[in-house]
């Protein structure tokens, strides 16, 4: 399946599925790496993936979706792994592209669902913390569970320790899930989450 990748930071999550994806049995070939900033780090570390940058500020989200969909076919573009795409998209883009596109969130859904996940799962005093992929829906982080890892969380841990950890975890589940999503091409309405216990 021809997939691209959209990011908007360093990528980290967009290198552990590059990795996979250079294994010729794995269900998903690159085409394309996309960025909504042009200073994205990640742009730096795609090797020979073709890359692009679509920006998104000043816009109104409209206009840079429309934007970003034209980009994507013109590639021949067929499924879309967001990998710290830092971007709500909105109803009528994910209506597009609905059963052909992914997310990776750090937490356990629905726990948590936004931004500032390690941080509220400290405050909450939560034991167990992790990771979700998941298919992209209109709600936000409220897409069917592909599958999970779970984080312990450690006496003494603070944000950036915690984080550490979950970040390695969505390195592991992130390829296996987009795997199984990709074998499944869309969501069943019974499927039940796979929960993979890092």
């Amino acid at each position: 399946m021809k997939t691209a990748i959209l990011i908007s930071g360093r990528g980290s999550n967009m290198v552990s599925l590059l990795e996979a994806m250079a294994d010729p049995d794995y269900p998903a070939r690159p085409v394309l790496v996309v960025s909504n900033r042009a200073d994205a780090g990640g742009l730096a570390r795609t090797g020979a993936v073709p890359t692009a940058v679509v920006p998104s500020r000043g816009r109104m989200r409209e206009d840079f979706e429309a934007a970003l969909d034209a980009r994507l076919r013109e590639s021949g573009v067929e499924f879309i792994a967001l990998a710290g795409f830092m971007r709500v998209l909105t109803a009528d883009f994910v209506r597009r592209w609905e059963g052909r596109m992914v997310n990776i969130h750090p937490s356990l859904l629905p726990s948590f669902k936004g931004l500032d996940t390690h941080a509220r799962a400290l405050a909450a005093g939560v034991k167990i913390h992790g990771c979700t992929a998941h298919w992209v829906s209109a709600g936000v982080d409220e897409g069917r569970i592909i599958g999970q890892a779970a984080v312990p969380v450690l006496d003494g841990d603070n944000e950036a320790r915690l984080a550490a950890r979950v970040l390695a975890a969505e390195h592991v589940l992130y390829p296996r899930a987009l795997a199984i999503a990709l074998g499944a091409a869309r969501p069943a309405p019974d499927a039940g989450a796979r929960i993979l216990a890092l």
